[in-house]
């Protein structure tokens, strides 16, 4: 159920509105269903309709009138309150709705329940869909009702409503959700042949250079070199900066003004003071500047996300905020990363999951420093030399997507959770596009037969309950490749096989072989172990737990770690 809530001046405007059948067509049959005290006079079934309206409006005035006597009316005394159910809902009866228009009442502050001095109102059906509550602000104590934040006290009632009265449950929000662009804006974005209104388009490009950016100085310096990106920069006496605003070249006002918008108009979280948060939370050393030999940081990105489903799993809240936060930073770089066939549906991904990266809970952002410093490296580093990083790095996302909706949905964050299922939809057909190519040249150079036999005896041993689901699945031959040419480098592909499968539970993939395929290119490019270090590795006890655990070992006791609960019908 949604409602919709507003004020007026006119008792007698409201009351002619909701009882007019000529000019409102869709009117049929408007009558009351209940009222403050149950007795109010009902114009829909009165013989003598303007009579009995003239009564009934005189009535909800009665308090006002006496308040105005003594100054002390609102100028604004009417609150006008809409309730309409679903297009799926059952047809409620007039006894239903009754009962809804009095919990609303009584939650918003017009009719607390017990209170006898409370306003006048009514509630009148004329569809049967949805209600209209009119009502006068002035109590019978001659007081002005509290009805603060009305719109959402009604919110929160209703939602019980929906589970008590089994109705379809809307989707609510928790009030730190980006502003939404006017009828307004979409209309002149529309004329001026636009995709999207300006407020939405500066908001992606915002979070983007954010996502770029390793200071707040290079962030006002990336903003500032944007093409049709107006920026003014607000500064302390001291010369520190205070604020930013932005607009778009191609919107201006009818003076042909720049329309200005502050972070904060953009999103709670590019507010000035927040985006100077989270880039003071970078390591400066994280970030690998051009021409700096270190670590590949689509790799480090890529484990930093593979471990954010276990950082959800925890009791931090506030560190797993912050990993989310992080998360949607590195799906806004990915644009500006990968290949322009892709990038339409990452932008989507990215503009979707920016709603699951805010909620009520604070963010810790120190927690995130691997996956920030990672994304900024990848943008400063040379571009990837085929698509194998970028899936790799989508299909780990799309198993924090998963886990986001997860995590969002115990905490009873609604739209947090339809962004992160909205999310998913894009990321699927991006990590599915871009697996394509990588995939079939690996399968290109599948090694001989006999290889591949020893291969699957090896997959058998190792990970016997993934073994057949794993060789039925079209990207085995990829997988083939990519284990033989490990071990050309020198690594010991069962042990290679071990590690990755140790890495990733291989419970929630559809598709397993691609899960190992990139797990072992990414573990193959290190360099092999010699022999001291495999001596080493023997001796560690955390190697000789991962032994243990192997099928093939003496006493095979050690259970796989389970994995996460999710949803089936979003595995992928």
């Amino acid at each position: 159920m949604i409602a919709k809530i507003s004020s007026g001046k006119s008792t007698a405007g409201l009351i002619r509105y909701l009882f007019d059948t000529e000019k409102a067509t869709d009117h049929v049959d408007p009558h009351l269903v209940t009222s403050w005290d149950g007795f109010a006079p009902d114009p829909g079934r009165a013989d003598d309709f303007d009579a009995t309206r003239k009564l009934l409006v005189a009535d909800l005035d009665l308090h006002v009138k006496q308040a105005r006597r003594l100054g002390r009316a609102p100028e604004q005394h009417v609150w006008h309150c809409s309730i309409r159910a679903t297009e799926t809902d059952r047809i409620l009866s007039d006894e239903d709705w009754a009962d809804i228009a009095r919990r609303v009442v009584a939650a918003t502050g017009i009719a607390p329940q017990g209170d006898s001095d409370g306003c006048r109102w009514v509630a009148v059906r004329h569809a049967p869909d949805h209600i209209h509550i009119a009502a006068t602000k002035v109590r019978a104590d001659l007081r002005t009702a509290r009805h603060w934040n009305d719109y959402h006290t009604a919110d929160r009632e209703l939602a019980v409503i929906e589970k008590e009265y089994d109705l379809f449950q809307v989707v609510r929000g928790d009030r730190t959700a980006a502003k939404r662009a006017t009828r307004a804006e979409q209309e002149k974005a529309r004329r001026a042949g636009q995709d999207r209104p300006a407020r939405e388009r500066l908001r992606a490009t915002v979070r983007t250079t954010v996502a770029a950016a390793t200071s707040v100085e290079e962030f006002v310096h990336l903003l500032s070199h944007i093409e049709s990106v107006l920026v003014e920069v607000v500064h302390y006496p001291s010369g520190d900066v205070r604020g930013y605003k932005v607009a778009s070249e191609d919107t201006t006002t009818a003076d042909n003004e720049p329309v200005w918008f502050s972070g904060s108009e953009l999103a709670p979280d590019l507010s000035f003071p927040k985006i100077k948060k989270r880039l003071e939370s970078i390591d400066p050393q994280s970030a690998d500047k051009p021409g700096r030999r270190g670590p590949n940081p689509w790799h480090q990105a890529t484990a930093a996300a593979e471990r954010i489903p276990h950082h959800l799993d925890q009791m931090d809240d506030e560190a797993s905020q912050a990993h989310l936060a992080a998360f949607g930073e590195a799906l806004d770089a990915l644009p500006l990363l990968a290949p322009q066939t892709l990038r339409p549906q990452l932008r989507d991904a990215a503009t979707a999951f920016e709603r699951a990266t805010r909620s009520r809970i604070r963010a810790e952002h120190h927690h995130a420093r691997a996956l920030r410093g990672a994304v900024r490296a990848m943008v400063r580093g040379p571009a990837p030399k085929d698509g194998t990083v970028l899936a790799m790095f989508l299909e780990a996302a799309i198993l924090v997507v998963l886990a986001a909706a997860r995590w969002h949905q115990l905490r009873h964050h609604d739209q947090q959770v339809a962004a992160a299922q909205q999310t998913l939809l894009h990321l699927q057909a991006a990590y599915d596009q871009a697996a394509a190519a990588p995939l079939a040249s690996l399968a290109q150079r599948q090694p001989p037969q006999q290889a591949v036999v020893r291969q699957i005896r090896r997959l058998r041993q190792v990970v016997p309950e993934h073994a057949e689901q794993i060789i039925k699945d079209p990207a085995f031959a990829a997988l083939t490749t990519a284990r033989a040419e490990a071990e050309v480098a020198g690594h010991d592909p069962e042990q290679l096989l071990q590690q990755v499968a140790d890495q990733r539970a291989l419970n929630d993939a559809r598709r397993p072989a691609r899960v190992l395929a990139w797990r072992i290119q990414c573990l193959s490019e290190r360099p092999a172990p010699s022999a001291q270090t495999g001596a080493a590795q023997a001796r560690s006890p955390a190697w000789a737990d991962s032994a243990a655990r192997r099928p093939d070992a003496p006493e095979h006791t050690a259970a796989a770690a389970p994995a996460p609960q999710l949803s089936q019908a979003r595995r992928r």
